[in-house]
């Protein structure tokens, strides 16, 4: 288990929204779909119209209402839905974010049914969890981890899925302190502005890792458990299976001028460097490119 069974998540703020169709739902989804489906794993949507011409756009309902988190109460709750897990680690990485970010504003978080549009694309299990800086919103589609898990034979643990989470609130942390204005887009290769800014974010992941026990829900329990060894190398296997070398090599060809992401030792060090050492050591932007 990764929460706590009777720590009180009800209080978390997640919201369900979206239409009564998923993207993915029915087809055959080729070596392309599932190349873009991991690059997107941990980015912003911009592979969005690219996955939705290989899987097609399906039959699009009515959008649904947004509406509450059903039946997420508590830890035992959130250990045994995905979606109220998502919901209810908001609680513990906005409560970690709020201890070490001044004027941290959290941001908006959304559980995808089926799939609804943003400012920055359509979210669904097809695009996998982003963050779009427009609306300052985190979406997640839960059915995305049980396509990786059933389809694609990955683990897709709980602690790889809030580790996936938490990565995407550090794409938040970077917006609201002004981080992605410092270092714009400059393009791709091993150390340019891309793939420090998705490093970073493993990095400030891998923090909240590290002080995930320390959250308390308002009875003083603590929201989460202390990760466990086999935890800790899902979330490390998590981060490596998104590198772009390892995404590069499906196709039988790594060109490290194009990378987004970084490669899967850097994004397997970067995590590990935050949850060993903190916060402190998160800026990727100050090493140079040779170390990173």
């Amino acid at each position: 288990m990764t929460f706590n069974p009777n720590a009180d998540v009800s209080g978390n703020k997640a919201r369900h929204r979206g239409r009564n169709t998923a993207i993915a739902g029915g087809g055959v989804i080729g070596l392309g779909a599932i190349v873009v489906l991991l690059m997107n794993m941990f980015g912003f949507g911009q592979f969005t119209p690219l996955v939705e011409g290989i899987l097609g756009e399906g039959q699009q309902g009515q959008e649904l209402p947004a509406s509450e988190i059903a039946q997420c109460e508590t830890g035992a709750d959130a250990n045994a839905d995905d979606g109220c897990r998502i919901a209810a680690a908001s609680l513990a990485i906005d409560q970690f974010w709020e201890e070490n970010v001044t004027g941290y504003r959290p941001p908006t978080l959304t559980v995808v049914a089926g799939s609804t549009s943003t400012p920055c694309g359509t979210a669904s299990n097809a695009v996998g969890p982003f963050y779009c800086p427009a609306d300052e919103g985190v979406y997640v589609d839960p059915t995305f981890f049980a396509l990786l898990r059933q389809q694609f034979g990955a683990s897709a643990g709980e602690l790889s899925q809030l580790y996936v989470l938490a990565h995407e609130y550090g794409h938040h942390i970077q917006n609201i302190t002004g981080t992605m204005r410092e270092y714009p887009n400059n393009g791709t290769g091993p150390s340019s502005n891309g793939v420090r800014m998705e490093l970073q974010a493993d990095c400030y992941a891998g923090a909240w890792v590290g002080a995930m026990t320390e959250q308390l829900d308002p009875n003083g329990v603590p929201y989460l458990e202390a990760p466990t060894e086999p935890q800790i190398a899902d979330a490390l296997n998590a981060a490596a299976t998104v590198g772009d070398d390892h995404i590069q090599s499906q196709s039988g060809m790594v060109n490290p001028e194009s990378w987004t992401h970084g490669s899967s030792s850097q994004r397997e060090y970067w995590f590990a460097t935050g949850y060993q050492y903190g916060l402190a050591q998160c800026d990727t932007f100050a090493v140079p490119a040779g170390d990173l």
